[in-house]
């Protein structure tokens, strides 16, 4: 990588914004208009940078064209929200987009105005381009921004803007055919001269032929949607017997997610990294890449953290890398924002082959911006008012190391099952960055853009949820990214580790607790990584919580029996104030000493727990008796723990130091019997772990499965989930409501079996 003089601030050339704006009628889209940004909180505006250009490189034309002065966000959720943070920075408007589920979403509420675009279901809103083409003509949105997914590598929507006068802010239709299309791009790139992984790329599906093409290959063999993205339309099949319905799971994802049922079939390769490349092309032939990213720690395909630089490659490697990307998208006269992938041998990095190209802005562009200083947004922006790029291959600096980390609802016990709900509570951890990017976008001493030298923390969280925000069925389950940068991967690490701690979720099951874990990890700290590393140290320290003791858990369910006590106190004192007008004898502060309240709790390690809490002074004694042993705490104060009331009996308590625990206070005896419930079906039966949609039943009543066979396919937050025998068995009998395309909530018994 290239390395340039010293970054400096400097304003971007003032241009004057144009103001005419389309008239155009609204068709016959339906569209509800919502109230302008009521209550937004204004984020503080970090000034735009350039650089210092060095005397042998050009100077850019001095009349720059102008930014747009309105653009349509075709998207929801953090990335809709990212990209309206850069538009208030320029002082441009945005208009946003939303299906009737997300009438209340933040991407709403941020937008100066938003349009109702059709029901929850992507197929009638997200992905409706004519609903949003009305949009943006009513609105008088010059410039559509797709975000990532929906329609972001849709051709067809890009040609479509194209014929309408409304820019579309990504690559040209014909660069999207090219490079969005996973067997073309490796076509385009064979002819490059770049290796590809072995594998059938053709236009022939059916399912025979490519059973026998996976053979020629191979097992293990990759099924991967030829336009797809996010692990999405991507099944593994370890031998012949599992490929014919991992091809039918596969061609149904990519039907759903891109309107594309079209796959290919690879070599799986068992121990790759994903080490992806940044790159940016104008319309003036111009193309850079900008750093690298590892993206190789995933489950089920999907990336959970991404890091820049990519550890232990060497420096002509990384120069390779890029230069390989960059010719790939000259090659197709590519425009904007786009990543191309690679996958590198784990032990011998630098064979490497081309997997794909993303021709859209990617969800972990952030740590591109950490260690670049760049704003990819407002790079979108300047591209596609038809600009030169801000800055050439010679004039990019790369600086530090970042690393981003996915905070999804989803269940990681349960091989992370995705969850869904309301976000009771949730808090952010310190951020030093407000807006974009990081703090190398706002003024430092001496006026220095950058933080080499400088042990200063930045840490910055993109996101589209709020505490009361509702985490949908039908939506990624992502909640947010945490984004991090040291001087180097060691320090970078510890922020990480640091901010962990901090986030705090009650609702929905997150995977924060698996990524404290991750950051701990040893392999991961030395930078060990590849895309089976989960499944590789899944038994050394990922899952669970095997860095917090249970002397540490006890204490922390002390902390949350004091706000118990402290609650039902403040209850007291105030029934007694409204009742009598005073407090009564047992919240009277002089007798506060002498109280001693018990409190019968659940904990899911622990067990049944008593706890006994004392007020001492300012402080408070507990003891906390279990079932191995009891311990004593002697002068608990609260400063800096928080509790949560997650439900009517459960509670969720977050320690300072990071530990988290959750339990529920038992009712008493007669109280459970009183309020005793029928219980649901146990035992021999199979239940829908979450909210979904059924999408087939594969078995019918009398009929004999083996242990592991797939009974039921469910799709929730746009993941199907195969549903398998626990044991070998004869089906009992099928739910009425079992059938494809009906809706079922958690815990609907769907199969049961004949008793053993």
């Amino acid at each position: 990588m290239l390395r340039t003089t010293q970054l400096v601030l400097r304003p971007r050339v003032a241009v004057r914004r144009g103001a005419a704006l389309a008239t155009a009628a609204l068709a016959s889209a339906r569209m509800v208009p919502v109230v302008r940004q009521l209550h937004v909180r204004r984020e503080p505006i970090a000034p735009s940078i350039t650089v210092r250009r060095a005397s042998t490189v050009a100077s850019p034309p001095t009349g720059l064209k102008p930014l747009p002065a309105k653009i349509l966000i075709a998207n929801r959720g953090e990335i809709a929200c990212r990209i309206m943070r850069t538009c208030r920075r320029l002082g441009i408007s945005t208009v946003a987009v939303f299906s009737e589920a997300d009438a209340k979403a933040q991407h709403v509420r941020l937008a100066d105005e938003a349009y109702c675009i059709g029901p929850a279901a992507s197929a009638e809103s997200y992905l409706r381009q004519d609903k949003i083409l009305a949009v943006a003509q009513r609105t008088g949105a010059t410039m559509i921004h797709p975000g990532y997914g929906f329609l972001s590598e849709n051709a067809a929507f890009a040609a479509l803007l194209e014929q309408s006068n409304v820019t579309f802010m990504g690559p040209p239709a014909s660069a999207i055919d090219a490079m969005g299309s996973k067997s073309a791009s490796k076509e385009i790139m064979l002819a490059a001269g770049v290796p590809c992984v072995p594998g059938y790329h053709g236009s022939n599906q059916d399912p025979t032929f490519l059973a026998q093409e996976a053979e020629k290959i191979g097992y293990p063999v990759l099924i991967k949607a030829v336009k797809g993205g996010g692990g999405k339309g991507m099944k593994i099949a370890d031998t012949p017997a599992e490929f014919g319905d991992a091809l039918e799971s596969a061609q149904r994802e990519a039907a759903k997610s891109f309107g594309d049922p079209t796959v290919l079939i690879e070599k799986y390769l068992t121990a790759p990294r994903h080490v992806e490349v940044q790159v940016f092309a104008d319309k003036h032939g111009n193309a850079v890449y900008i750093s690298e990213r590892d993206c190789s720690v995933q489950r089920r395909h999907q990336k959970i953290i991404e890091e820049a630089p990519a550890p232990h490659l060497a420096e002509e490697l990384r120069r390779e890398l890029g230069e390989k990307a960059v010719a790939a998208a000259k090659a197709v006269g590519y425009v904007g924002a786009g990543t191309v992938e690679f996958i590198l041998d784990a032990k011998r990095p630098e064979n490497f082959y081309f997997m794909e190209m993303n021709t859209r802005l990617q969800v972990e562009h952030p740590v591109t911006e950490m260690v670049s200083g760049l704003d990819l947004v407002e790079w979108q922006l300047e591209v596609a008012a038809g600009n030169r790029l801000p800055l050439l291959q010679e004039e990019l600096k790369i600086e530090g190391h970042a690393f981003e980390a996915r905070i999804y609802a989803e269940n990681t016990d349960a091989n992370f099952l995705p969850d869904t709900g309301r976000l009771v509570h949730v808090a952010l951890p310190s951020t030093s960055t407000l807006t974009h990017s990081n703090t190398a976008l706002a003024p430092r001493s001496g006026g220095v853009v950058g933080s080499e030298g400088q042990a200063e923390a930045v840490v910055r969280v993109d996101t589209g949820f709020v505490s009361g925000d509702e985490i949908s069925v039908h939506y990624d389950p992502m909640i947010a990214k945490l984004i991090v940068k040291g001087r180097d991967r060691t320090e970078a690490l510890r922020i990480m580790a640091n901010a962990l701690n901090q986030y705090q979720v009650v609702g929905p099951s997150t995977n924060i607790q698996f990524l404290k874990n991750l950051v701990r990890h040893p392999k991961f700290i030395e930078g060990q990584v590849e895309t089976g590393f989960i499944a590789k140290h899944g038994e050394t320290g990922l899952f669970g919580d095997p860095y917090t003791s249970e002397v540490q858990l006890q204490e922390a369910v002390a902390q949350g029996a004091i706000w118990l006590y402290q609650r039902d106190a403040a209850a007291a004192l105030r029934g007694g104030e409204a009742a009598e007008g005073k407090a009564s004898i047992w919240t009277n502060p002089a007798f506060r000493p002498a109280q001693t309240r018990r409190f019968e709790l659940q904990h899911k390690t622990l067990g049944p727990l008593r706890v006994s809490v004392t007020p001492v002074d300012d402080a408070f004694d507990v003891k906390v008796e279990a079932k191995q042993a009891t311990e004593e705490f002697k002068g608990l104060r609260t400063t800096g723990v928080t509790t949560v009331e997650a439900t009517r009996t459960g509670l969720t308590t977050f320690m300072p130091t990071g530990v988290v625990t959750s339990f529920s206070i038992v009712a008493p005896g007669w109280f459970a019997k009183i309020s005793e419930a029928a219980a649901g079906p146990v035992g021999d039966a199979l239940a829908s772990p979450m909210p979904s949609k059924i999408v087939d039943c594969k078995v019918k009543a009398g009929q004999q499965v083996k242990k592991g066979e797939t009974l039921v396919i469910l799709e929730a937050m746009k993941t199907e989930i195969a549903l398998k025998a626990p044991r070998d068995a004869v089906i009992k009998s099928i739910s009425g409501k079992c059938k494809p395309g009906a809706l079922v909530p958690e815990a609907t018994t769907l199969v049961t079996f004949e008793s053993e």
